[in-house]
């Protein structure tokens, strides 16, 4: 943002009617115009600054500020540029304006380090179909994204299915929507939040014990 000087401009001003000579009036209007400058430019400053381009990293802040609020039965959504504005009261979407693949691995960073959960990963069924003739991009982007997964389990379900489940959940829950730049059909990766110190496992011992408790 340009940095103003007014005390620059009011000399000027000055300056310039004093060369007029010492007429009463023309100083009156000078002083003036130097006192009520500074005024000027301070409401003029708001204007200046919301003219310089927004901060593309603002989903980033947004994704660490959440973490910590969201849990077990939470979504993160990181999806590409057709992906529908869905009205569930729960569902939040962003516009990041950056790369698909950028934004997955920024958001698994976020996962891997928070202290209580881990990402349950969904993908549509339908990308491993989608031929580069009618989608060009498409096989270069699912080599890219098989190996930033590939420490991950992957399960795959058709994508109107993953948005009718999405759109329930958003009825209850919080839904974190991270929309890309991506214009390749399918791309969307599906972030369901588990809970990091209960394993899946543990809680299927803990119905199995239950059960016999239940049937009583």
């Amino acid at each position: 943002m340009y940095v103003i000087d007014s005390k620059y401009f009011a000399n000027i001003y000055l300056r310039f009617y004093r060369r007029r000579g010492p007429n009463s009036r023309t100083r009156v209007y000078a002083v003036a115009m130097k006192r009520l400058l500074p005024l000027i430019l301070l409401f003029a400053a708001p204007l200046l600054h919301s003219a310089e381009p927004p901060q593309s990293s603002g989903w980033k802040a947004k994704v660490a500020e959440t973490m910590p609020l969201l849990g077990h039965r939470n979504w993160i959504l990181i999806v590409d540029s057709a992906y529908p504005l869905q009205t569930s009261p729960g569902i939040e979407t962003i516009e990041t304006n950056a790369r698909q693949e950028e934004v997955v691995a920024s958001v698994l960073d976020a996962i891997n380090h928070s202290i209580h959960v881990r990402a349950d990963i969904f993908m549509d069924s339908e990308l491993p179909f989608v031929p580069d003739q009618d989608a060009p991009g498409a096989s270069a982007y699912r080599a890219r994204m098989g190996d930033l997964l590939r420490s991950y389990k992957v399960q795959s379900l058709p994508h109107e299915k993953i948005i009718a489940t999405i759109d329930q959940a958003g009825k209850t829950f919080h839904v974190l929507v991270l929309k890309t730049n991506m214009t390749v059909p399918y791309t969307s990766v599906f972030i369901q939040l588990n809970c990091k110190y209960w394993s899946d496992d543990a809680e299927a011992r803990l119905r199995a014990k239950m059960s016999p408790a239940t049937k009583q």
